[in-house]
């Protein structure tokens, strides 16, 4: 996965970050099994409490085995 830097927040100009997750019910599962399920992270802004980013950290788990990357391949 590519890294994303925040270096400022869209809604009110604030250059501080923190990180904070879901899991359990805020999950994302994948939308061919509820099986396959993952922890959605959210950036958001110190400042203003804006949500600037969601991502899931290993968008992988969503796929079958069978249609995962093999490593190193890219």
């Amino acid at each position: 996965m590519k890294k994303v830097k925040m270096t400022k927040c869209r809604f009110c100009g604030g250059t501080e970050f923190i990180t904070g997750y879901q899991n359990f019910y805020g999950a994302v599962y994948s939308s061919e099994s509820m099986l396959r399920s993952t922890t959605l992270y959210h950036t958001i802004c110190r400042d203003c409490g804006s949500i600037v980013r969601s991502y899931v950290k290993d968008p992988e788990k969503l796929l079958k085995k069978s249609e995962r990357r093999k490593e190193g391949e890219e």
